[in-house]
């Protein structure tokens, strides 16, 4: 049943009318999602730099505390009330800091509605998201945005319903992943375009071009190109038939429009993360040979779930992912586009600030990255918590509430995309909760 899709003609309707005033003529905008599954110790990538605030971080982190000497310094535009610095690893992501293209999110997590302490979370009338510290309910939760809900449905997918009218071509989905099926760009008739760090994927043995006398290949492709040119009476096989006429369209558009060298200014770090966004450079170079204007992007880069030594594998995980993000940001601005992508991070959730004798558990809070030539750069957003253990967000072992929600969060990454704030409801639908859809300011404010 998949191939017939049930469509909500008047959603449609005002989705249509939403998109078509949403964007100029020559408006584009992309948006990278760098997913961290695992759980991310994001408390030990921001960290309290201060005398006394370093010195409260360290007793609850015992020996999981980086050295305060060793922090890379930061310097905020606006002070964030405390002195703060990044882990040592970090190089890039402090070089792209102070040069105002990369900001903070400081305490991001699932909410289903505010919670101020937490006392809040034993009071049973105080709804709390699904699954709390658990990986596969909160990787479902950060993608869909629905804290309290299960769904497959994430909100990329359903921005990408909203907003599909922009792009000229829908041959390619908007929603193009290089880490297979996700929640988070799947919506009611939008679904991921999966690819490789190589490309698209075609039928094995199929190649138009391939005229070799010693491969089967031209065989095989002419015995395919017959049976995809027959018509079949039954709906159902006819829209299979047709649909696998349009993967392979698909495919060689996508191939086409992608297959461009990098600007060679730009030196890129070796491995499969670096390769990821490599193709996701060339996937957005290609955007005009696409026929987007509106592209999602969503990539991982795991191993984060680290129940023992925490300093010494985040050591080297974040020195991989520094290096490949000032790469990738170096060729969006060789390549004239930084100020139309902006990427920001995503976890599971944050982790225990105490130690379990060799590493860190799941909790709750983290601190997330974004970055782009429109991010307001050099600031720390929300609110980044005390650190004290027993501190009055402490629900335990240092799982902190968060103190901005995800609504907030991505609602300012949904406005940036173009999805107009009346009907960001329809994106986010728990964001009217947090954020007033009808008023002048922005959720966080760090993007225009």
């Amino acid at each position: 049943m998949g191939v017939a899709p049930l469509v909500n003609t008047l959603l449609n309707l005002r989705l249509a009318g939403s998109a078509a005033a949403a964007a100029g003529p020559d408006d584009y905008r992309a948006l990278v999602c760098l997913f961290f599954p695992g759980g991310m110790d994001s408390f030990n990538v921001l960290v309290p730099s201060g005398v006394s605030e370093h010195a409260e971080y360290a007793t609850v982190r015992g020996d999981l505390a980086l050295a305060r000497s060793a922090l890379l310094p930061i310097n905020p535009s606006v002070s964030p009330g405390l002195d703060l610095g990044l882990h040592p690893s970090l190089g890039g992501i402090q070089t792209l800091f102070e040069e105002g293209k990369a900001a903070f999110v400081a305490n991001v997590g699932t909410l289903v509605e505010p919670i101020t302490a937490s006392s809040q979370v034993w009071d049973e009338s105080v709804r709390l998201p699904l699954g709390l510290f658990s990986h596969s309910d909160q990787i479902e939760q950060w993608q869909t945005s629905l804290p309290d809900l299960r769904t497959s449905r994430g909100w990329a997918g359903r921005a990408a319903d909203l907003l599909h009218s922009l792009n000229p071509s829908q041959l390619v989905s908007m929603n193009i992943s290089l880490a297979g099926t996700n929640y988070w760009q799947s919506g009611q008739d939008a679904v991921e375009y999966t690819v490789t760090d190589e490309g698209a994927v075609t039928l094995q043995g199929y190649d138009p071009a391939e005229t070799s006398p010693w491969s089967l290949t031209p065989l095989r492709t002419k015995a395919i190109n017959e049976q995809l040119g027959l018509t079949y009476e039954h709906v159902f096989t006819q829209a299979f038939q047709e649909s696998k006429i349009r993967a392979l369209d698909a495919y060689a558009q996508f191939n086409a429009a992608t297959a461009l060298t990098l600007p060679d200014s730009v030196i890129w770090p070796e491995g499969g993360f670096s390769r990821s966004m490599q193709m996701i450079a060339r996937a957005i170079a290609g955007h005009e040979a696409l026929g987007h204007k509106r592209q999602t992007f969503f990539v991982q880069y795991g191993g984060w779930d680290h129940h023992d030594e925490v300093l010494q594998n985040m050591a080297g995980q974040l020195t991989g992912l520094s290096s490949v993000l000032m790469a990738f940001y170096r060729c969006l601005e060789a390549l004239g586009v930084a100020n139309e992508v902006t990427l920001f991070s995503a976890s599971d959730f944050g982790r225990t600030l105490t130690s379990n004798g060799a590493g860190s558990d799941h909790a709750w809070g983290g601190n997330h990255l974004v970055m782009g030539g429109a991010v307001n750069g050099r600031r720390i957003f929300g609110q980044y918590p005390s650190l004290y253990e027993n501190n009055p967000l402490d629900v335990g072992r240092g799982r902190l509430v968060p103190t901005t929600s995800v609504d907030e969060y991505f609602a300012e990454l949904a406005l940036w995309f173009g999805v107009p704030k009346t009907d960001l409801p329809l994106v986010l639908p728990n964001i009217g909760t947090f954020f007033n859809t009808t008023g002048g300011s922005s959720p966080l404010g760090f993007l225009p």
